[in-house]
């Protein structure tokens, strides 16, 4: 299976590179090639709301979303990874996730497998529930096949992340698949 890692995440070396380092290596141990797409660092514009594209045309914004969109449309598993900002994905995560518009028809029809790779600070039993209700509302959306979610819980630093059970559970995922 090819494996998509959408990299939600400005740090570079932080906890969430800690999940899909984990996640990544899980995967290709089952025999699945992996690539990680760093959306932090890419160009990526916001989606401007003109519609030119008809949902399913080319964009009229010329950046890395094209790429991406390739990516994508070539692969069987895209994985969002992200750290909590706010109870939601990062900015920078999100504007990729509003671009999808734009292929909507041929992201929906492709019928991909997904999964979700979060840390955050807070531990309390409620931190995820926007993110993960988005994300849901995401698979059901895009008629995407959740294979699962890492949601790691008390990561404040990669010291952490590192500690904590999170790693091996990405690890266990990307294995399972």
């Amino acid at each position: 299976m090819k494996i998509v890692v959408l990299m939600g995440s400005p740090n570079k070396n932080g906890s969430t590179r800690i999940l899909v380092d984990s996640f990544v290596q899980g995967a290709q141990s089952a025999g699945h090639t992996c690539e990680v797409v760093d959306v932090c660092h890419a160009n990526v514009h916001p989606c401007i709301g003109c519609v030119r594209c008809g949902y399913e045309g080319p964009c009229v914004q010329k950046d890395d979303v094209e790429t991406i969109r390739g990516k994508l449309l070539s692969s069987d598993m895209v994985v969002f990874a992200t750290p909590l900002y706010y109870y939601g994905m990062t900015a920078q995560l999100k504007a990729v996730v509003d671009r999808f518009c734009a292929y909507n028809s041929s992201l929906n029809s492709r019928h991909l497998k997904s999964a979700l790779l979060t840390v955050a600070w807070n531990a309390d039993d409620w931190t995820f529930e926007a993110l993960t209700a988005h994300y849901k509302t995401l698979v059901r959306y895009i008629n995407f096949e959740d294979q699962g979610m890492v949601l790691g819980y008390g990561c404040g630093t990669p010291s952490m992340t590192k500690r904590s059970k999170y790693p091996d559970q990405a690890y266990q995922l990307g294995r399972g698949l």
